[in-house]
């Protein structure tokens, strides 16, 4: 990760995401998304390591999701019908 800032403001993040910085602020206030508080006017960020660890998570619940919920070919060709 040479390069990269520890930290990233929400609009990084939403850039990396490719979504936008509401939504990111969304995913921190629900806990979603570990971030840190800082500075007197409260801005946020989101250290790099715990971004990562949350795009592992979401392809984990992704993975587990399809697993439980199998694409159906035949459903698919029926709703075509």
């Amino acid at each position: 990760m040479a390069g990269t800032p520890r930290f990233l403001t929400l609009a990084d993040v939403a850039e990396v995401l490719n979504t936008s910085s509401a939504q990111v602020y969304a995913m921190v206030r629900r806990g979603e998304l570990e971030a840190i508080k800082i500075g007197g006017r409260g801005q946020w960020r989101v250290e790099a390591s715990k971004l990562e660890d949350y795009i592992a998570r979401a392809y984990e619940t992704t993975r587990e999701f399809v697993d439980e919920h199998p694409f159906a070919e035949d459903s698919v060709d029926a709703e075509a019908d």
